[in-house]
């Protein structure tokens, strides 16, 4: 498997991403957190939102999609050349993207009990290629590197250009995709008697 922009669902990357990031995004980060009414200021910001995104008003849920993909966009933006991504335009996709993703933090990627790296024998002998950007300040480089550590059959590939996304990364992607499947293709079964 090729894998990008590596995270493994921890409650600490959770909380990185939704609070400690105020520590390098602070004024961005404060309108995302004004975005939870005073009623849900009680839960973390993962949660709040997550009620915010099946309120009965589609008024809040659009407001809170809003509100949401500006902080996600805001993560990829310390790259020089950066310019807001499009795709958070669509509300469509903001309400989809921002939904399934506050969904599953909320719930702490369903993982809360069997953290991944705990588990990572369950991975043994499965080869695969774990592309990360240095400048990933959503997912810091350490959970790249210690998954690529736990995973003997893994290889870690860092660009030196890309944050969450962005610079090279998605060339990069394709092209691991590509030599990753050329180099672990088997021939599929014939369909023929």
């Amino acid at each position: 498997m090729v894998l990008g922009a590596v995270t493994t669902g921890t409650a600490a990357e959770i909380a990185w991403i939704t609070e400690s990031m105020r520590r390098v995004f602070p004024r961005e980060w404060d309108d995302f957190a004004a975005g939870i009414p005073e009623r849900h200021r009680d839960l973390p910001p993962a949660a709040a939102y997550a009620r915010l995104f099946v309120d009965p008003d589609p008024t809040v849920r659009a407001e809170a999609a809003r509100s949401w993909c500006t902080c996600e966009d805001t993560h990829v933006s310390l790259l020089p050349g950066w310019v807001p991504n499009p795709r958070y335009e669509d509300p469509d996709f903001r309400n989809v993207f921002s939904r399934l993703v506050s969904h599953y933090w909320s719930n702490d990627c369903f993982l809360a009990d069997r953290p991944l790296l705990a588990h990572i024998d369950r991975l043994d002998g499965v080869p695969a290629t774990l592309l990360h950007s240095r400048y990933d300040v959503s997912s810091p480089l350490d959970i790249a590197w210690d998954l690529a550590r736990s995973w003997p059959t893994s290889r870690l590939v860092v660009l030196d250009d890309a944050g969450h996304g962005g610079g090279s990364f998605a060339d990069e992607f394709t092209a691991e995709v590509g030599e990753f499947g050329a180099a672990h293709a088997r021939p599929l079964p014939s369909s023929r008697p």
